[in-house]
């Protein structure tokens, strides 16, 4: 299989140009992204819509990758709770060579085609969870591994991946593939792959938590108020929905714990 993550950059001799010249070519390389994104919507939406069919029924969201892919779906993960107010284990990241890999490469730990499935099942996976691959090459073992077995165990599965015709987006049940092209630097997928895999993500959970409810209007109304400026932000939005002065919207915001709940016993 010919990867195109693995292509020769379109920038040469970059060593020898100026830091301008570097900036220029960076971002004329990114600026390819949005539109690759654009082009795999139609195969987001139908795994966007069976997660949150899923997750109505008590189903949770894995995120699964070794390096930066493993790292982008902890980031995901992590944010959910603090924007959404849903509970921790709701959406988990998981990567190869555990979470010392977070900070500091695990060496062959993406080679492992065993390890990704004992990983979810220590998080006793179950069928109305969904695993979600995130492979810019699309060949990691650690990730296809758990698919297949995913897959045997009736698991709904996605992947996220930056090569046409990969393995991985043969193995899983919803292939979102974002065909960047080659990297500024050649083969460094932590680039165009690891920001195009940064959107889809964005696009995922985004629109998982908006079916599920937890954002009104264009508001998240179950934030958790975990700092001064998010507290500050909520009594904006209850002041807004309820129509009263900033001191009643803190007062009943801190009252009732959340923004929903304090425009809710205000109305």
């Amino acid at each position: 299989m010919e990867r195109i993550t693995e292509q020769p950059s379109r920038h040469d001799h970059l060593e020898r140009l100026s830091t301008l010249e570097l900036l220029k070519g960076i971002n004329e390389e990114d600026a390819l992204v949005a539109a690759a994104v654009r082009a795999a919507i139609s195969s987001v939406a139908p795994l966007v819509d069976a997660i949150a069919e899923r997750m109505a029924r008590g189903g949770r969201l894995f995120y699964l990758g070794a390096g930066t892919s493993g790292r982008l779906g902890i980031v995901d993960a992590s944010e959910c709770p603090p924007t959404f107010g849903v509970p921790h284990g709701l959406v988990i990241g998981l990567i190869a060579g555990g979470d010392r890999a977070i900070r500091k490469a695990v060496e062959f730990a993406e080679d492992d085609r065993e390890q990704g499935w004992k990983d979810l099942q220590e998080h006793a996976i179950g069928a109305d969870d969904t695993v979600i691959g995130i492979a810019a090459s699309g060949s990691t073992p650690y990730v296809i591994g758990a698919l297949e077995r995913c897959n045997a165990e009736g698991v709904l599965t996605g992947c996220i991946t930056c090569n046409p015709g990969s393995p991985v987006a043969g193995i899983a049940a919803h292939p979102i593939v974002v065909a960047v092209g080659p990297e500024f630097v050649t083969g460094s997928t932590r680039m165009k792959s690891g920001t195009a895999q940064k959107l889809v993500l964005n696009m995922i959970s985004t629109s998982v938590m908006i079916k599920l409810g937890r954002v009104k209007g264009n508001r998240m109304v179950d934030m958790q108020l975990s700092n001064n400026k998010l507290i500050d932000r909520g009594t904006r939005m209850v002041m807004e929905g309820l129509g009263v002065v900033y001191e009643r919207a803190n007062e009943l915001l801190k009252l009732h714990g959340s923004v929903r709940k304090a425009i809710e016993a205000g109305q």
